[in-house]
């Protein structure tokens, strides 16, 4: 018997024309599940989960055998659920797309925890909006490993209206205000692994932390919750490479998942740095430098890279021309592409170098939803469009 499955594996892996053997990476598990129609169903999300567990191999695992190095869910923002989950808290959740919802990760120390949410409350009375409440996410921790259980933050939601802001405006409105967070948090304190937004957006939602894939959806009881509904599930299961798994490192992040590795990170982080001198927009006006810092280098590649492809969607620029940008096709004179390409990607190349490496993205705005490859194709990625539009 064993005799034989040696023979099967060697014959898998011989080589069969340009297929070589060692070509093979089993790294991060990243992709999505959506409905072309934009229809919004439970359904959505009860694939991406299964999607999820069909990946846990990829994903690493720690020395207790139950703490993961970190997955995840990005879903559109479930109004129904919301609006019946505050409800229960007698706080009212105004129309669909007034409002933004976040995920914080804060200490678990309630001392520290007060703090930690003063800050949040000055913010967004600062910058002119309106917290409407809290809310403590239901978790169920003995799901987790010793290790993930020791290390967990207090995981709570908020809810924040600014009036007269709406749909875009208001997401923007969001970003600042989320930058301005970050900054006092540091100012006063706080590292990432205390004080850290996983989401806040009025159209998007990440649902995260140190699982093992099958742990994901016991931990969080409102996945099961049947108004809890979407259009897509973007999902990821780490295989931590580059950086310690953490809570705040576990992906989706705000725009993306992310399988590979960004070998120009350096340069990419040292530039983007020095573009902070001139940057400007008519969107974001004097308000701009609120953003900075753009990038927080003690984040890992896949988090910087959702950091400047945040800056440039928000900026005013699509996801299919942010992500163009960041990881161009190879566009020299001996390669087969239009004119009109080749001079789209040279423009660009003033602007913004690329983020080079082996990498398979998926994406979204949270609207639309895709997914790119490295230049090379190193970290391959298939999909599949049903009769039925999914």
């Amino acid at each position: 018997m064993k005799q034989h499955r040696e023979t099967d594996i060697r014959q898998y892996m011989a080589e069969k024309g340009l297929y070589q053997p060692f070509f093979e990476h089993d790294s991060c598990g990243v992709g999505f599940v959506a409905n072309v129609q934009g229809t919004f169903t439970h359904e959505i999300v009860r694939q991406g989960i299964t999607v999820l567990k069909n990946l846990e191999h990829r994903g690493a695992v720690g020395g207790d055998q139950k703490t993961g190095d970190g997955a995840g869910m990005l879903v559109q923002l479930p109004h129904d659920f919301f609006s019946k989950a505050f409800r229960d808290l007698e706080v009212y959740v105004p129309d669909k797309g007034t409002y933004g919802i976040g995920m914080l990760f804060l200490p678990s120390d309630n001392g520290q925890r007060k703090i930690a949410k003063l800050i949040v409350e000055e913010t967004i009375t600062t910058e002119g909006g309106r917290l409407l409440g809290w809310r403590d996410v239901p978790t169920n921790p003995e799901y987790l490993g010793s290790m993930a259980r020791e290390c967990m933050p207090h995981i709570v939601q908020i809810l924040i209206t600014f009036e007269g802001l709406s749909g875009e405006n208001l997401e923007r409105k969001l970003y600042i205000c989320r930058k301005v967070m970050e900054n006092s948090a540091k100012k006063n304190g706080f590292g990432v692994e205390d004080f850290y937004i996983a989401s806040l957006s009025c159209k998007t939602l990440v649902y995260k932390g140190l699982f093992v894939a099958p742990q994901f959806e016991n931990f969080f009881p409102d996945l099961k919750d049947t108004d809890f509904t979407s259009s897509f599930a973007l999902i990821h299961q780490r295989y931590s490479t580059n950086t310690f798994p953490s809570w705040p490192l576990a992906q989706p992040f705000r725009f993306l998942a992310h399988n590979g590795e960004i070998n120009t990170l350096r340069g990419n982080i040292n530039r983007m740095n020095g573009r902070e001198a001139t940057l400007c927009s008519n969107l974001f006006q004097q308000e701009i430098r609120k953003l900075f810092p753009i990038v927080d280098p003690i984040l890992s590649d896949s988090a910087i890279f959702d950091n400047v492809f945040e800056l440039l969607v928000l900026g005013g620029r699509s996801i299919q021309h942010a992500m163009m940008m960041m990881i161009p096709e190879t566009f020299g004179e001996r390669y087969h592409i239009s004119a009109d390409k080749r001079a789209f990607y040279e423009y660009h190349a003033a602007i913004m170098e690329p983020w080079d490496g082996p990498a398979s993205i998926s994406f979204t705005d949270g609207v639309r939803i895709g997914a790119a490859l490295d230049r090379n194709g190193l970290r391959p990625a298939r999909y599949v469009v049903t009769k039925n539009g999914m």
